[in-house]
């Protein structure tokens, strides 16, 4: 397949042989070619992602580390995601996001490359690691719209569901459980270069498949690029930011939800976090084993429910569910707060990762589906924007707070304010009307029907 812009072609209408059979709803998004690659792209990424997340966390204790000098490698890699958060769905609406990925792709091989280099020839030091986190988290802000921008480019839209799904399957086990896994072994019976060097080399595979995806032209009116063309890039970018904040601020749905999400947030990724490992070993005499089990259990649970949620045609009354799941799935937290053995707090980390994975999906199809094209990119970042920015203030509360007011209290707080938050959301941005209005339920699916090549634009 040649590198080239390309746009799909009309499927022809020769009807199938009997003998082909229909994929399960959640395996549909498979029968493109195109997808089969950025899947494969991104299974291999996220592995390679979840090796070095682990690798380097022992890179800094190798060299003498400790909690404050980890705490600085983590905090450069938030702040770069959030310094260019706005700016990446600004290049997601203007570069062909196939462009933006492998750029993505070189950046972190690059670093997990030289933080392994140096690891290896025994020269690392804290400062090379904290650029190495900034620069790679500087990345992810510009991966995530363009991810989010380019996949309705690749699958109809009755797969954007599966796809989704599909997504939210592969971060908790692939990304938090496999890749995770074989690092600690490697860096146990190797050494944390091996480890850090077989996250490079999945990386490098991942970038490798993602090349193989066909290029496909943005997706923008031919209005806005003869006006952008006369403009000053400084000000275009200012332009097109203002554009995404307008939009989100006059569509109620949208401002609605990402309101509800920031207190969603705000209140039970602290307590989550940060609150899990005291609760397991103050109150309920456990371990690091013991949290390790809790939080197997919410990605198993992240990876159920988003696969089970593929596997759904969208809700009639997809908002009101979306919202409701979000805001009802925080009260395992409560029995958390109130539990006398650790695996209750595992059956409640299931469940918690079941309801918080599954909206996701719902989510990640409605944006893609009523958001106009040319300006998911930005929509997308200011999503994403939403979801990091309040993750660390809710965490530096959840230590001050729990002291205030208690273990049990700050988790029925966290528990019980999502809820309300959610009914306030679907209430006053009257979103059953809105859903009614703006149906997304899908047809009936046709019989399958052979891929076509795309035609070369240009």
């Amino acid at each position: 397949m040649t590198d080239q812009l390309t746009t799909p072609t009309p499927a022809p209408e020769s009807p199938q042989p009997p003998s082909v059979r229909r994929l399960p709803r959640a395996l549909s998004p498979f029968r493109h070619v195109a997808y089969r690659r950025l899947g494969s792209a991104l299974v291999l990424g996220t592995f390679a992602g979840g090796v070095w997340v682990v690798a380097l966390v022992w890179e800094v204790i190798r060299i003498g580390g400790g909690a404050s000098q980890l705490s600085v490698v983590s905090t450069a890699g938030a702040v770069g995601v959030l310094l260019p958060a706005l700016l990446g769905g600004v290049v997601a609406d203007r570069v062909p996001q196939k462009l933006i990925l492998l750029a993505v792709a070189g950046l972190e091989l690059t670093g997990m490359a030289i933080v392994a280099l140096l690891s290896w020839t025994d020269q690392t030091q804290v400062w090379h690691l904290a650029v190495v986190s900034f620069a790679t988290g500087m990345g992810l802000a510009f991966y995530y719209p363009a991810y989010s921008a380019w996949l309705p480019a690749l699958v109809p839209e009755e797969d954007l569901m599966a796809v989704n799904g599909f997504e939210g399957m592969v971060r908790p086990t692939v990304g938090q459980a496999l890749g995770p896994g074989l690092a600690g072994v490697v860096v146990g019976a190797v050494s944390t270069s091996a480890a850090l060097g077989l996250a490079a080399g999945f990386h490098l595979a991942g970038l490798l498949v993602l090349a193989t995806v066909p290029l496909t032209a943005v997706r923008r009116e031919r209005a806005d690029d003869e006006t952008a063309a006369d403009a000053h890039p400084i000000a275009t970018a200012l332009s097109d930011m203002r554009e995404g904040w307008v939009y989100m601020v006059r569509t109620p749905w949208l401002l609605a939800t990402l309101l509800f999400a920031s207190i969603m947030i705000l209140a039970m990724m602290g307590p989550f976090e940060v609150l899990i490992p005291f609760l397991i070993k103050d109150k309920l005499g456990g371990g690091p084993g013991d949290h390790a089990a809790v939080m197997a259990a919410f990605g198993i649970g992240g990876a159920v429910g988003s696969m089970a949620m593929a596997s759904m045609r969208m809700p009639r009354r997809y908002l009101t569910w979306m919202n409701l799941m979000w805001g009802v799935g925080a009260l395992p937290l409560l029995v958390m707060g109130f539990a006398t053995e650790v695996w209750m707090v595992a059956v409640a980390g299931f469940f918690l990762g079941a309801f918080f994975s599954a909206p996701m999906v719902i989510w990640g199809t409605l944006l893609q589906r009523r958001v106009p094209p040319h300006l998911l990119g930005r929509v997308a970042s200011l999503d994403f924007f939403v979801s990091v920015s309040l993750m660390p203030v809710s965490m530096a509360m959840a230590g001050p707070v729990s002291e205030w007011l208690g273990l049990r209290t700050t988790f029925a707080i966290a528990a019980i304010v999502p809820g309300v938050a959610a009914a306030l959301a679907i209430w006053l941005a009257k979103l059953p009307a809105d859903e009614l209005a703006h149906p997304l339920r899908d047809e009936p699916e046709p019989e399958p029907t052979p891929e076509p090549e795309p035609t070369p634009v240009g």
